[in-house]
């Protein structure tokens, strides 16, 4: 009967007990959870059953909208050559992933967690124009918030081709673009949209950093639907990145240094043109215009597709430098003085010192006629004079013969007669050599004439066409400029 009591009230306090146990095994872990810090506990419990290969939809019919965002921070180089342009970005993304949710209020209201980017599943976003991995930090982290919202911020430098029209330079404007798209999912799967309005990536221009060669214009957008095949769509999102060249170094130590030799060219004109200094400074000017040319050959931009209008400006400049040379070349051959130099012709006389001369409101130059025919007779009656009086001298000896009168004077010696007659043969040779010479100067002046009238011409025909070739580059580049 005692033995029966002990066995009973162990039956009864027994169930008891075992309940007590189990409830104090429940509250254990539990205890020990609250005890963890809430990111972690947050994290085990994201990340526990996560499967990153697969995207984070718990419907597969529903596309994945990836919004994207671009910011230029930096132009860092323009390769013209190579066709490559080198920028640095900040890349935005942000999706939603279904599996990457909770109730904050279960986790002391933490409302975003960062993560690692490894361990949740990342859109294929790549860009179609890249052609070499730039020099970019890694970015190991994501922000992830309640809702399922992934952030994910990293710079790039970005390596990308770009057609780069180089043929107004310097005063060049570039459009490069950057193409964003999933490299295997189809718009299905994977869509795009701009994480801001279109205006604000235009005009955001608060992070550039604008003291290099290149100005930032804008950026510009553009999405489109395309399919490699008929079944197959895909998304892409293109920021346009507009950029200016700053034209003042080149413009100083290219266009002025030429502008200025061009202009010393139209100095020399007013040189004389019968003096051989014309000539020699030319040819100096010539080539100090080609050792220019070779120095300032590296620093323009060299393509296979095309040549830039200054290289163009700069052959042409030298041509003109040749031309001008030229034309100082024939004008000093006309204005030489030569002895066996032939007269001016009559239809050149006619249309240069007339024609021309009154072309160029220089008035009608006095041309030089040869002598008339009343001169030469003058000339003949005074040589006929020189022969009777010789002859006259000659007669003497019959004046010896005859008898003197009281009144006349004595006869000239006879040595006398015959040093007057050599005198008057001097005077004579040196008469004809002072004509001949007086002649051959009057045709050198009526050449001077001629050559100082085709210079005027030929000055003002290369004037007018150095100005209207100046005119027309200045019209393009500044069309061009702000176009």
């Amino acid at each position: 009967m005692l033995l029966w009591v002990p066995q009973a009230l162990l039956a009864l306090l027994l169930p008891t007990l075992l309940a007590q146990g189990e409830a104090k095994h429940r509250r254990g872990p539990q205890a020990q959870n609250a005890s963890r810090p809430a990111l972690l506990r947050l994290s085990d419990h994201l990340l526990a059953n996560y499967k990153k290969g697969v995207r984070p939809v718990r419907d597969w019919r529903t596309p994945t909208t990836v919004s994207i965002d671009v910011i230029v921070y930096a132009i860092l180089s323009v390769d013209e050559k190579n066709q490559v342009l080198t920028t640095y970005i900040w890349y935005r993304q942000y999706w939603t992933d279904e599996f990457l949710q909770w109730n904050p209020e279960d986790f002391d209201n933490i409302t975003k967690l960062s993560i690692p980017t490894d361990s949740i599943w990342v859109p294929d976003i790549l860009i179609n124009e890249f052609v070499d991995v730039g020099k970019s930090p890694n970015i190991p982290y994501v922000y992830v918030r309640h809702h399922g919202e992934v952030q994910n911020y990293k710079p790039l430098q970005v390596v990308t081709a770009c057609s780069l029209d180089i043929y107004n330079f310097p005063f060049d404007v570039q459009n490069c673009s950057l193409t964003f798209t999933s490299w295997l999912h189809t718009i299905q799967d994977i869509n795009l949209s701009l994480w801001r309005l279109p205006e604000k990536v235009k005009l955001d221009r608060s992070i550039f950093v604008n003291q290099g060669e290149w100005e930032l214009l804008g950026v510009l957008t553009q999405f489109r639907e395309f399919s490699i095949e008929s079944s197959d769509c895909y998304a892409e999102m293109t920021f346009y990145v507009v950029i200016r060249r700053r034209p003042l170094f080149y413009v100083v130590s290219l266009l002025l240094p030429s502008i200025f030799l061009m202009v010393v060219d139209i100095v020399g004109f007013y040189l004389p043109p019968d003096s051989g200094e014309r000539v020699s400074f030319k040819i100096t000017l010539l080539l100090g215009y080609s050792v220019f040319l070779i120095i300032v050959s590296d620093t323009l931009p060299a393509t296979a597709i095309g040549t830039p209008l200054i290289g163009v400006y700069f052959v042409v400049c030298m041509a003109l430098l040749v031309v001008s040379l030229a034309e100082t070349i024939l004008i000093v051959r006309l204005v030489h003085k030569q002895n066996l130099q032939q007269p001016v012709p009559a239809w050149l006389r006619h249309l240069v010192l007339e024609r021309v001369a009154l072309l160029l409101c220089l008035g009608e130059q006095s041309t030089s006629r040869r002598p008339p025919a009343t001169s030469q007779a003058a000339k003949t009656d005074d040589r006929s004079d020189v022969a009777n009086h010789c002859s006259h001298l000659g007669g003497s000896r019959d004046l010896e013969k005859t008898p003197r009168g009281s009144g006349s004077p004595p006869p000239p010696p006879r040595e006398a007669s015959l040093a007057v007659r050599g005198l008057l043969q001097e005077l004579t040779s040196i008469r004809h050599f002072l004509e001949k010479r007086e002649e051959s100067r009057e045709v050198a002046r009526e050449w001077l004439r001629v050559g100082s009238v085709l210079d005027r011409l030929l000055f003002r025909i290369y004037l007018l066409a150095v100005l209207a070739y100046s005119v027309t580059l200045v019209m393009l580049w500044s069309i061009w400029q702000y176009s």
